[in-house]
């Protein structure tokens, strides 16, 4: 197509030249919030069943544990119906909820003071309530003003998966010291949750001599591994997940093509556990675009880049390749 002068039309990288590219603050003055008081009346509405689905959730952990066992798929569906009939088992699941929305919570707080410094609009934080084994699908929240540029998009997709790990991390260490040694405690429960790095290590350094297997892990640790479990989703180099963010920071112009590997290797996985299929085939779906930054020209710094290192070496401590296991 023809500019009118005889030429073809400018490639957009030659239009988009950082010399043609006017400055960009990395902060903007702070924008009105819109919609705040509908944000947070949904906010508290699904923390306040996420706090009842999570506190459900501890009380079957913390009847199994009681108990000397690991908990049974009859605890899971009769469980609701016990509170139901006596709310005051849901005090006994306090231990688990605690921990699990404090992780959770701390996880998005860091996502969104990020947004706050920047001057970038979020929402408050949305829990997403669940009656599940582990009674939530975890919690986000969303962004709604572009984000300035490499530093800030950096800042904000790391700043969660960090704060939420230095929360868990301790709450799995002191589950791990203080939890029952029992016999082939997990070797034959009905679900079988993975060990991650961190949990491997930190059981050969504070339970030495004792078998993965025999440990029965107190809820309070149970919490801290859901905890892991979400950052090491979360952390996943594809997409707009927190490790999109900080790829896309890194290097813009691989970010699709990281995001389809990463989507194909997670569907051999999916032999492992069949949610890896699922979220394979999401990424797929919609995991390829990332939103545009107003300066994508100015590159990370040192610094950053090895933070990035270190969000990695997060992710190798928390993944599972088989986070649950369904025996017969």
């Amino acid at each position: 197509m023809s500019t009118g002068n005889g030429q073809g039309r400018l490639p957009i990288e030659v239009i988009e030249s950082p010399a043609a590219t006017p400055p960009v603050p990395d902060r903007f003055p702070s924008l009105p919030d819109v919609g705040r008081r509908r944000s947070l009346v949904i906010a508290v509405a699904l923390f306040v069943l996420t706090l009842f689905s999570t506190l459900a959730a501890g009380a079957q952990f913390a009847t199994a544990y009681a108990q000397g066992r690991a908990p049974t798929f009859d605890d899971f569906f009769t469980s609701y119906f016990q509170i139901l009939a006596d709310p005051r088992l849901l005090l006994t699941g306090f231990p688990f909820a605690f921990t699990l929305i404090g992780i959770l919570l701390a996880h998005e707080l860091g996502h969104y003071f990020a947004c706050r410094y920047y001057s970038s609009s979020a929402t408050y934080h949305y829990f997403i309530p669940a009656p599940t084994l582990i009674g939530t699908l975890g919690a986000f929240i969303r962004i709604r003003s572009p984000i300035v540029n490499r530093k800030a998009l950096f800042d904000v997709g790391i700043a969660g998966p960090v704060v939420g790990f230095l929360f868990a991390v301790p709450a799995l260490a002191v589950a791990i010291a203080y939890s029952k040694v029992v016999p082939l405690a997990q070797t034959h429960a009905p679900v079988i949750f993975g060990d991650p790095l961190l949990s491997r290590l930190l059981i050969s350094w504070l339970r030495p001599g004792v078998s993965r297997a025999d440990i029965l892990l107190h809820p309070v640790g149970r919490a801290a591994w859901v905890g892991l479990f979400a950052t090491a989703l979360n952390l996943l180099p594809a997409g707009q997940l927190d490790g999109g963010h900080i790829l896309y920071a890194l290097a813009s112009e691989k970010h699709r093509r990281v995001t389809l590997l990463v989507a194909l290797a997670l569907v051999p996985l999916g032999l492992l556990w069949w949610g890896w299929l699922f979220w394979g085939t999401l990424l797929l779906l919609i995991g390829f675009r990332h939103p545009p930054l107003l300066n994508r020209w100015e590159p990370l710094d040192t610094r950053r880049q090895v933070w990035a290192a270190v969000a990695l070496l997060i992710f190798l401590l928390c993944f599972m390749p088989a986070p649950f296991t369904i025996q017969d």
